[in-house]
C-alpha cells in the first residue's frame, strides 16, 4: 500500500516506518522535525511540514493517492500537558482535525491511529480493557480522547475504516541499533535511566513514594518499541483484509514499578547511579496495566520481545553507541 506516516521521524513513528518499509509499503512521511530526525527516516520521502499547515497538508494528501494513513504527531509529556494545555488541544486535538478532514476529503481508506492509556484515567481495576470508562486526569489524555471520538464520529460518516491503539508505556530500541528513542530533552523513564547508568545524567528523581502500589512508585506496563512496531503493522493488514473499525490496548498485561525499571537498569548496567525522591507529579495516575487480550484476538498479535531485561538492554545498548546507527545521517528523498 502506499501510506502517509505523520510524526515518523519521532521515535515510535520511526520504528513504525521501518517495519513498513521492510515489508514493501511505498512510505511517505510528513513530519515538522520539532523532536524527530530527518535521518531516522530511512529511505522513507521526508516531506518536512506542519499538521496545523492546513493547504499544504491537504495538498500531500490529495496528490499522494494514499490508501492509508498513519498518525503519530502529537505532544506527549503530561507534566507539560497541566501548565500548557491549549498546546496540548492545539496539536493533539485541532491538528488531528485537519488531518481527518483532508483524508475524507481525498477519501483515504484506512487510518491508525497512535492513542494512549492516559485516555483512562485512574481506572477502577488493576487492569483496564477497552471498555473501561475514559475519564482523563491531564490535558494530554483528554486531547487524544476527543481524537478518538472524532475518528469515530468521521469513520461513521464517511466509511473511514481505522484501528485506534492505546498505548501504555513504550521502551527499547531497534535490537541492530538502527534507530532509537532520540527525541530531546526526553522523560521516559527506561531512557532517562539509562542516561544516569551512562553518565549522561546526574542521576534519577522518582517522583511520588506514596502511591497506593506494592513499593509506593507508580506502576506501568511496559512494552517493547518492536512488538508495539509490529502491531501497527498488523492493524494496517486487517484493516486492508476488510476489518471493521477497532479500538484496541497496547501492552504486556502486568506491570513494574519505578524502583523495579530502576533496579533492573543498574543490574543490567553494572553503576548503581544516583537516586533521588521528589513529590508526586501533576496527572500522574498510581498504575496502568493492559487488558491486552482483544488485540491478541483480533489482529493475532503475538508479542516476541515481553521482557523488562530485554527492553533495557536495547534502550542501554542505544544511548551507549546510537549516534554509530547504519541508517545515520545520509542522503535519502527528502521534499522540503
Amino acid at each position: 500500500m502506499k501510506v502517509l506516516v505523520t510524526g515518523g521521524a519521532g521515535y515510535i513513528g520511526s520504528h513504525v516506518v521501518r517495519h513498513l518499509l521492510e515489508d514493501g509499503h511505498d512510505v511517505v512521511v510528513y513530519d515538522n522535525l520539532s523532536t524527530g530526525h530527518a535521518w531516522a527516516v530511512g529511505d522513507a520521502t521526508l516531506i518536512e511540514a506542519d499538521l496545523a499547515d492546513r493547504e499544504r497538508l491537504g495538498s500531500v494528501i490529495q496528490a499522494g493517492a494514499f490508501d492509508g494513513v498513519l498518525h503519530f504527531a502529537a505532544h506527549i509529556v503530561v507534566p507539560e500537558s497541566v501548565t500548557d494545555p491549549v498546546r496540548y488541544y492545539a496539536n493533539n486535538t485541532c491538528n488531528t482535525l485537519n488531518l481527518l478532514q483532508c483524508c475524507q476529503q481525498a477519501g483515504v481508506r484506512f487510518f491508525v491511529f497512535s492513542s494512549t492509556a492516559a485516555v483512562y484515567g485512574i481506572p477502577a481495576t488493576a487492569s483496564v480493557s477497552e471498555d473501561a470508562p475514559l475519564q482523563p486526569i491531564n490535558p494530554y489524555g483528554a486531547s487524544k480522547m476527543m481524537s478518538e471520538r472524532m475518528l469515530m464520529d468521521v469513520g461513521a460518516a464517511c466509511g473511514l475504516r481505522y484501528v485506534s491503539l492505546r498505548y501504555f508505556n513504550v521502551a527499547g530500541a531497534d535490537p541492530e541499533g538502527r534507530i532509537g528513542q532520540a527525541t530531546p530533552d526526553a522523560t521516559h523513564l527506561i531512557k532517562v535511566a539509562c542516561q544516569a547508568a551512562l553518565g549522561q545524567r546526574d542521576g534519577v528523581t522518582v517522583y511520588g513514594t506514596d502511591y497506593a502500589t506494592a513499593d509506593g512508585t507508580c506502576e506501568r506496563d511496559y512494552i517493547h518499541v518492536e512488538d508495539l512496531a509490529a502491531a501497527h503493522v498488523r492493524a494496517l493488514d486487517y484493516l486492508e483484509a476488510g476489518g471493521r473499525s477497532q479500538i484496541l490496548n497496547c501492552g504486556y498485561g502486568h506491570a513494574y514499578s519505578v524502583l523495579q525499571v530502576l533496579e533492573a537498569v543498574k543490574r543490567i548496567s553494572g553503576v548503581d547511579f544516583p537516586v533521588h525522591h521528589g513529590d508526586r507529579r501533576a496527572g500522574d495516575p498510581p498504575a496502568l496495566m493492559a487488558d491486552a487480550e482483544r488485540i491478541r484476538e483480533v489482529l493475532g498479535w503475538h508479542p516476541q520481545r515481553d521482557d523488562l531485561d530485554q527492553i533495557v538492554r536495547h534502550a542501554l545498548a542505544w544511548e551507549r553507541h546510537g549516534q554509530s546507527q547504519p541508517w545515520g545521517p545520509r542522503d535519502q528523498a527528502h521534499v522540503d
